[in-house]
């Protein structure tokens, strides 16, 4: 008896202990169970429906109505300027969004000034470079497609069109001009529009490009008038890394004795210019705006819940992942082949047998002409960041106008 009273006084502690262990464990697991039954996304746009940058990021907030239904309510806010990048901030924090996504560079350091006022809100930035300099906010990310892929398939579908209008006499190899209508004179820019020109020199090696920078993201008169400037001044082929369709309707619409095409960006301009659009190309954001919503409803980091190249807070993907998509090819206007190499330049983009910025070419940074950098020791884009980097200009082959404003 005096044997089974004290195995019972040792197992009654241990039992005791052993429920405590257990009840201490739930709650401490029930405390870090966070999961949501629903998520508040609010946006933060430059432009609205009408601009085709912001109309392809609204599309990605479609692809989350239709994967997560009633358990999310998105408050958009369209035409934001900077100045009041803070104010709708605010705003989208009081009516309780626990993310909201921002599409131009120029939100980058406000928003990420904001996070730190609302650590509970996660904050994610397109398209700039900051998320991993200090001070270091957990909730602030940066994210974008690696829109040089798209752009350099897109030039050498343009560069394919030229060569054709060559072999059939329309014009001649030193009237093989490009083009381009360009928002700022930001890296991003510069790397755009080098890759579209480089897989324009793969297939028409006699191509030379013309830049005009409008000085502003979403001016459709003046996207307009430089497009006709350049049509005016020689340019066969007309693209753009500016946020209307101006550029479009200018190669639809002008009065010329040479012939003229676009290359979009964004959104299918076919339907805009149904004579003169190539093909275009455009980031796929609802790839990572879905699965940032998704860490949001599971409470975990954005950034283990992305496939893509991470470098800190800040994530990038191309054609590998579906982060950058080919728009329609333009049957009645476009070079026979286009499809197949389109095709074929993806897959060799994605295998890593392709290398975009190499070439006998040498890149002159137009703000520091000391600074160079010999294309025959290929340039890596983003090698460590989401945000382009490429911002040389290329000497002899690619001329640049001041920009306007």
């Amino acid at each position: 008896m005096k044997k089974e009273m004290k195995i019972l006084l040792w197992v009654l502690p241990t039992c005791l202990l052993c429920v405590a262990a257990f009840f201490l464990l739930h709650k401490i697991t029930g405390a870090n169970d966070k999961t949501k039954d629903h998520v508040n996304v609010g946006l933060i746009l430059e432009g609205d429906e009408s601009t085709p940058y912001s109309n392809n990021f609204i599309r990605a907030t479609d692809e989350l109505k239709l994967q997560f239904g009633d358990s999310i309510s998105i408050f958009p806010m369209y035409n934001v300027a900077l100045e009041d990048t803070i104010d709708a901030i605010n705003k989208l924090c009081s009516q309780g969004c626990d993310i909201i996504f921002l599409n131009s560079v120029e939100y980058g350091e406000p928003a990420k000034f904001a996070a730190a006022l609302h650590p509970n809100v996660q904050f994610c930035q397109t398209a700039c470079s900051n998320a991993n300099e200090d001070p270091f906010r957990s909730n602030y990310h940066t994210f974008m497609g690696r829109i040089c892929e798209g752009r350099y398939v897109a030039g050498r579908v343009a560069g394919l069109k030229l060569t054709e209008l060559i072999n059939e006499g329309v014009i001649t190899p030193d009237e093989a001009l490009i083009g381009y209508v360009g928002a700022f004179p930001f890296d991003e820019v510069i790397s755009g529009y080098t890759a579209f020109f480089l897989g324009a020199r793969e297939e028409c090696p006699s191509a030379t490009m013309r830049v005009k920078y409008a000085n502003t993201w979403t001016s459709y008169m003046l996207e307009k008038t430089l497009a006709k400037e350049l049509i005016d001044e020689g340019c066969i082929v007309i693209s753009q890394h500016s946020d209307t369709i101006g550029p479009a309707v200018m190669c639809e619409t002008a009065s010329t004795t040479h012939p003229v095409f676009h290359v979009g960006y964004n959104q299918d301009m076919i339907d805009v210019a149904p004579r003169t659009s190539l093909i275009g190309t455009r980031i796929n954001w609802s790839v990572y705006v879905t699965a940032a919503v998704q860490a949001v409803f599971e409470n975990r980091d954005i950034e283990d819940s992305v496939t893509a190249r991470v470098y800190g807070n800040d994530s990038c993907a191309g054609f590998e992942e579906n982060w950058v998509e080919m728009l329609d090819i333009n049957h009645a206007v476009a070079p026979a082949g286009s499809e197949e190499l389109i095709a074929e330049t993806i897959e060799q983009i994605k295998d890593g047998t392709l290398h975009i910025f190499k070439g006998d070419y040498l890149g002159v940074d137009p703000e520091e002409p000391t600074d160079t950098w010999d294309l025959n020791n290929e340039y890596l884009e983003n090698k460590t960041s989401s945000a382009p980097t490429f911002h040389y200009v290329l000497k002899d082959v690619i001329t640049i106008e001041e920009p306007r404003g």
